[in-house]
């Protein structure tokens, strides 16, 4: 197999595996019941905790030492806060069609979307760094190592995926719409893969800002929308399902980052 193919299998399938995860929402038939939509909120959201842990911000730090040193913090901080602030910016300039106070289900459901879409844009030029070190090296055995580092992301793309679509269908009422929207969460990666291999010593030194912002832009989402909505109340008191799902989520994010990381 070319270098040219195992280049182009490599950023293919980290869209494919996002796309795959996103098409779980086809596996429900009907509305889902508030508890069940509790759980894929709550799973969401461990999910997204702990890829934002494992998956950014400590590659950041370590990204980020090389050139700060003990300072490594600081670009990681700044950007994790700058994060936060672009959704919370979002959240201020987007209308909102309703009165009430609380946000619009599709307000919730595009400000999901683009928090995942950021995370999927530094993962992916990672991969792309992986296959332009590749080709600067030449070797075989350094295109099936950056091959290796795609499908590890690729298989963390699958819960995320997932993660996007299902909590949108009951925000959407559509199960095609939440698809597209999971399907184009993954559509920013191949672009990203390919600027990444084309300008990977140029865009390098970038990696741990936009890292420490994806982060950011994640767990402000999960804060503020996904974890208060994951809390069914039961009679008077309140279920603990969504909680369970989130650390049910989180675990199964961190032993597939852990594992193949």
């Amino acid at each position: 197999m070319d270098n040219f193919t195992l280049t182009a299998l490599g950023i293919g399938f980290i869209f494919l595996s996002s796309t795959l995860g996103a098409a779980l929402v086809y596996c429900f038939k009907g509305e889902l019941s508030k508890k069940t939509n509790a759980a894929f909120l709550g799973l969401a959201s461990g999910i997204m905790l702990a890829a934002s842990i494992w998956s950014l911000l400590l590659p950041a730090l370590e990204q980020a030492g090389n050139g700060w040193g003990r300072y490594a913090i600081i670009p990681v901080s700044v950007g994790f806060l700058l994060g936060a602030a672009f959704l919370w910016l979002f959240d201020k300039m987007t209308p909102d069609t309703r009165k009430k106070a609380l946000l619009s289900e599709e307000k919730k459901a595009k400000r999901l979307f683009l928090a995942v879409t950021l995370h999927n844009i530094p993962e992916s030029l990672a991969v792309g760094f992986a296959f332009g070190a590749a080709w600067a090296i030449g070797t075989q055995a350094a295109f099936l190592s950056a091959l290796g580092v795609a499908i590890g992301i690729g298989i963390q793309n699958f819960p995320e995926g997932a993660a996007v679509s299902l909590p949108m269908r009951t925000a959407l009422r559509s199960k095609n719409k939440a698809f597209l929207y999971g399907l184009a969460s993954g559509a920013v990666e191949p672009v990203f893969a390919v600027f990444g291999c084309i300008f990977a010593v140029y865009l390098r030194v970038l990696q741990p800002w936009l890292l420490a912002f994806a982060a950011g832009a994640m767990v402000f989402v999960v804060a503020q929308d996904l974890l208060p909505d994951s809390l069914v109340e039961e009679g008077e008191a309140r279920s603990s399902l969504g909680a369970w799902a989130t650390a049910f989520g989180f675990v199964l994010m961190m032993i597939l980052d852990v594992a193949l990381s």
